[in-house]
C-alpha cells in the first residue's frame, strides 16, 4: 500500500519561499554532535505564518535537540536558525521577540497556585504580561483552578498551565514539545482543541510529537525526522496522497477477475480474500483493470480505494517495511509540496539521541 511513497514524492526542485523575515522558523543544515554521536544531521525546516507545523518522529529521533537549537538553548555544531529573520545565537534575546513555548515538560513551583506562578512569570517578562494572567488562564480553561496549588494539578492541567505561561507573551510563534505526552484520551482531545483554537487566532504553532493522531488532526504540514535526519517535509495531504492505494474489488466472477488481475500491468500484492480481491495499484492501473474486466464481461459490484493512514506512512518512513528498511534505496527529492530525503547510511540502525542537557 505504501511501498512507492518515495517514488511519488520525487519531483523537480523549487526556490519558491517567502521572505526570510516573514518566516517564523527557517532552519538550514542544522547539525548537533556530541563527540562521536550525531544527534541532529543536516536538518532543514521551514515554518510559515499561520500554520500548525508538526515535527514528527519516534522518541529519541532528535526532535527535542532540534527545538533547543531553534530557541538558542544549545549552539548548533553546524547550520543556522532564523526566527522571523533573526538568529538566536547571533541576535540573542531579540530573536525570541514574539516567540514562546516550552521544551520538554513545563516546570512550576508546586506549592504556589497556578495564578501566582503566572504572576511571577509575568513580573519577569513585563510588556503588559501581568494584565493577561486571567485572560490566559481562561484561554486554557484553568480560570476556575487558578487559585489551586499547582502540586494538586493533574498532568493535563500542568501542560495547559505551561501553554498559559507561554501565552503571557502574546506570541506570534508558539513552540510546544510533546504537549500531549502522558495525557489520557480526554486530555489529548482537550489539548488538540486548544491548539486548534490558538491557530484560529492567528498564532503559528510548531508542535513536536510522536503521537500520530494528534498531528493528523491539527497540522497543516509536517516534518518527519528519523535518526536525526528529516526524511519528509511537506503538506500532510500530499504525504497521504502520494502513496500507492490499496483497493478492494468485488465482482460477478471473482475467479475470472483474479485471473485478469494477475496479468494486468501495475497490479501488485494481489490477494483473494473471501468474496473480494485486494491489491495495490496506482489509479491508472486500477482504471485499466476495470476496463479489462468490463471487456471480459465481468461486472464490477464495487471497486473501492483504501488510503494509507498516517500511521502506515510514518512507520514506512521511520522503520521501513522489511528487515533492511526500504529507505536504503531512496534518493533525495524536493518538490513544491513535499520533500523526501534519505540515504543508505541514515536508513539502518536504531534511533539514538544524545543525552539531553
Amino acid at each position: 500500500m505504501v511501498g512507492s511513497t518515495e517514488q511519488a514524492l520525487r519531483t523537480t526542485g523549487t526556490s519558491d519561499e517567502p521572505d526570510r523575515a516573514e518566516l517564523p522558523v527557517r532552519a538550514r543544515g542544522l547539525v548537533k554532535r556530541y563527540k562521536e554521536i550525531v544527534a541532529v544531521d543536516h536538518v532543514d525546516l521551514t515554518v510559515r505564518r499561520g500554520e500548525v507545523y508538526g515535527f514528527l518522529g519516534p522518541n529519541g529521533a532528535g526532535k527535542t535537540t532540534t527545538l533547543r537549537m531553534l530557541l538558542g538553548l544549545i549552539v548548533p555544531s553546524e547550520g543556522r536558525v532564523q526566527l522571523f529573520g533573526r538568529d538566536p545565537i547571533a541576535d540573542g534575546a531579540r530573536a525570541l521577540d514574539g516567540v514562546a513555548g516550552f521544551v520538554e515538560a513545563p516546570r512550576f513551583y508546586p506549592y504556589l497556585s497556578g495564578r501566582k506562578n503566572l504572576q511571577m512569570m509575568a513580573a519577569l517578562d513585563g510588556y503588559g504580561a501581568a494584565d493577561r494572567v486571567d485572560e490566559v488562564l481562561g484561554l486554557v480553561d484553568l480560570l476556575g483552578a487558578g487559585n489551586q496549588r499547582v502540586g494538586g494539578y493533574s498532568h493535563g492541567m500542568g501542560q495547559r498551565l505551561g501553554i498559559a505561561g507561554a501565552l503571557l507573551r502574546s506570541p506570534r510563534l508558539l513552540i510546544l514539545d510533546e504537549p500531549a505526552t502522558g495525557l489520557d484520551p480526554a486530555g489529548i482531545r482537550d489539548m488538540r482543541l486548544l491548539i486548534m483554537r490558538l491557530a484560529a487566532e492567528g498564532i503559528t504553532v510548531l508542535l513536536s510529537s510522536h503521537q500520530l493522531a494528534e498531528v493528523q488532526e491539527v497540522c497543516d504540514r509536517v516534518a518527519i525526522i528519523r535518526k536525526g535526519k528529516v526524511v519528509y517535509e511537506g503538506p500532510l495531504v500530499e504525504l497521504r496522497g502520494s502513496s500507492e492505494r490499496s483497493y478492494r474489488l468485488h465482482t460477478s466472477d471473482d475467479q475470472r477477475a483474479l485471473e485478469l488481475a494477475r496479468v494486468q500491468a501495475g497490479i501488485k500484492d494481489l490477494v483473494g480474500s473471501g468474496s473480494e480481491l485486494r491489491f495495490n495499484a496506482s489509479e491508472e492501473a486500477a482504471g485499466s483493470l476495470s476496463i479489462a474486466l468490463g471487456a471480459a464481461g465481468v461486472a464490477i459490484y464495487s471497486l473501492s480505494p483504501v488510503h494509507a493512514t498516517l500511521e502506515d506512512l510514518f512507520f514506512e518512513l521511520t522503520e521501513g517495511t522489511d528487515g533492511a528498511g526500504e529507505l536504503d534505496a531512496l534518493a533525495a527529492g524536493r518538490g513544491a509540496g513535499g520533500v523526501l530525503v534519505a540515504d543508505a547510511e541514515s536508513a539502518g540502525g536504531d534511533m539514538t539521541e544524545a543525552p539531553r542537557g
